[in-house]
């Protein structure tokens, strides 16, 4: 608890999530490649920002891709000592409202990832962000995000183990908060985890849900993509 008697979930944050510099291996460089690099259309010579980075999973990644300019942001200090040496020059403990405020020194952004971040902001917040965030965004840019699934009776697991989380979203709802900042949904699309067997089996069970239910949802994965880009109008 704070000096005011408010508890600071974030406080214990580190210890919850228990950091653990990451390893990144093949199997976690081919779900990249399915659920980030090939529908957001990435190339190597392109520039990455990577806000609310974590341990840096995500900045190994793009370094094992051949991408030489991209950037990992985070809120918290305990983060830095479990990013890898090799990527340590990418890394930047930064709040990112004063980043953006501050012209992200300058720099602009192919792609812009958020990964299990926006639901840490109230939606009105998690706009602002968003439009904040364009204005350090290349023309033809795009920002990539990645939520726990509301429109999934898989999602709740996700939602709500975490107690900082302040907004929940679905394919339906990112499509607003997308045009409530000046964006556009080009595709939402399902975050698939397992082995091959495993994501079979759940083609299958959502498949004869979706025969079933009155009204299945449009993503079944507990988790969702969502790819914006700037309107124009």
């Amino acid at each position: 608890m704070n000096a005011n008697g408010e508890v600071d979930f974030y406080a214990s944050y580190n210890r919850f999530k228990s950091y653990q510099t990451p390893r990144l291996g093949r199997k976690q460089v081919r779900r990249f490649d399915s659920g980030f690099w090939e529908p957001a259309g990435c190339g190597p010579d392109m520039a990455f920002l990577d806000v609310g980075c974590g341990t840096g999973l995500f900045l190994a990644y793009l370094r094992a891709k051949g991408v030489a300019d991209f950037l990992g942001i985070d809120n918290d200090p305990a983060l830095a000592k479990h990013i890898a040496a090799e990527i340590a020059d990418k890394f930047v403990v930064a709040d990112v409202w004063r980043f953006l405020d501050g012209g992200a020194g300058g720099r602009r952004f192919d792609r812009i990832t958020l990964f299990d971040l926006l639901e840490h902001f109230a939606a009105e917040d998690g706009a602002r962000l968003l439009a904040k965030l364009a204005k350090v965004l290349k023309p033809g840019g795009r920002v990539v995000v990645k939520v726990p699934n509301m429109g999934s009776p898989w999602g709740g697991g996700y939602q709500f183990g975490d107690l900082t989380h302040k907004a929940a979203y679905n394919p339906s709802s990112m499509r607003q908060l997308a045009l409530a900042s000046g964006y556009e949904c080009i595709t939402c699309y399902p975050h698939r985890q397992g082995s091959r067997g495993r994501r079979f089996k759940d083609r299958l069970l959502h498949g004869f849900l979706s025969r079933l239910v009155m009204t299945p949802p449009e993503i079944w994965s507990a988790n969702f993509f969502a790819v914006l880009k700037q309107r124009r109008d």
